[in-house]
């Protein structure tokens, strides 16, 4: 392997690292990943995504490696990069839960905190933290942050976050009581009475195990949102509002998770609840003609040439200025089992 790759790097002029990586995906594109590999032939997936299903499958056995394989074959063609690394680390989940589990297991113990000093009187701070945790301490600043912004703040939001997170570390009073911060987690029915051992979703993370999704979903700064074991769609959301509004807005969260425009990931609580069919149209405020969309999606959808539409199933339908019309569909939060 080490001669393969010095040819390869003299002959690219590649580095050695840069070399080895890219004889390595082709080993395990020609002995692991033969979907993947008949799709690069094909001109229908570039070497980048085919690298993010053999980064996500480099922990499995060489037929665990072709299970999933050939489990997200016809599924990543169509994908961005971020949704094809988060496709196959969902289904690496599922064909292999505990291997899956052990690997968090041996990730949690690695946890800590570094400092990293920067130039210019500037330093860099690094927590690496289990998901659940590092999730909900960054919604609770963003949630003091945003409010901070909409009374007047002349900071941005980025040196809000910056300021609010330091102040919670340091224990300095604070001029707004920090909202609760809420994370959600989507666990099946069967899952979360322990009937089955299905691996769960994190919102904005991806899979996590069985048991750390039952032992989170009872923290009161986690939103357990349980799924149909066989559809995949929400039954029950934990809520402590009664409001429609407050509800509907929380179904179309819960639903979209990110901005619904392809390739575009940014979280939905982040975003704008837009009305499909715009109000001044007739346009109802319900989740049917409702989806989270990042401002800038939000705005582009007004511009001259751009159609959304909405079915009742919740795809969203986007035709471009140039007549293509592409498909948004909310995956399901769970599989069959």
């Amino acid at each position: 392997a080490d001669s393969v790759a010095k040819e390869v790097a003299l002959e690219l002029h590649y580095g050695a690292r840069q070399a080895e990586g890219q004889v390595s995906l082709a080993r395990d594109l020609a002995q692991r990943l033969p979907s993947t590999f008949e799709a690069m032939k094909r001109g229908a997936l570039d070497p980048y995504r085919a690298s993010k299903v053999a980064d996500q499958t480099s922990a499995l056995t060489d037929e665990q490696a072709r299970e999933v394989d050939a489990r997200v074959a016809g599924k990543i063609t169509t994908r961005d990069a971020t949704s094809v690394r988060r496709l196959v680390n969902r289904t690496v989940a599922r064909v292999d839960p505990d291997g899956y589990a052990r690997r968090c297991e041996e990730r949690k113990r690695g946890r800590s905190v570094r400092l990293c000093h920067e130039d210019e009187g500037m330093a860099t701070l690094y927590a690496y933290l289990p998901a659940e945790i590092a999730a909900t301490i960054y919604t609770r600043v963003d949630r003091v942050a945003r409010r901070l912004r909409s009374r007047g703040e002349e900071r941005t939001l980025d040196e809000l976050r910056a300021d609010v997170f330091s102040d919670l570390c340091l224990g300095v009073a604070r001029p707004v009581e920090p909202p609760r911060a809420e994370v959600f987690v989507y666990l099946d029915f069967l899952t979360w009475t322990g009937l089955r051992n299905e691996p769960a979703e994190l919102a904005g993370h991806g899979p996590i195990p069985a048991q750390l999704a039952r032992e989170i979903a009872a923290n009161a700064t986690i939103r357990r949102v349980i799924t149909d074991p066989m559809t995949g769609t929400p039954i029950d959301v934990g809520r402590h509002r009664y409001r429609p509004s407050a509800a509907t807005k929380e179904l179309v969260q819960v639903r979209d998770r990110e901005c619904r425009v392809p390739g575009c990931h940014r979280p939905v609580q982040a975003c704008d609840l837009d009305h499909v069919e715009p109000w001044a149209q007739g346009g109802g405020t319900h989740s049917s003609n409702l989806c989270g969309l990042c401002r800038r999606d939000h705005r582009l959808k007004d511009e001259p040439g751009w159609h959304h539409r909405m079915t009742g199933t919740g795809v969203l339908e986007i035709t471009t200025p140039a007549g293509r019309t592409y498909r948004s569909e909310p995956e399901p939060l769970t599989t069959a089992a």
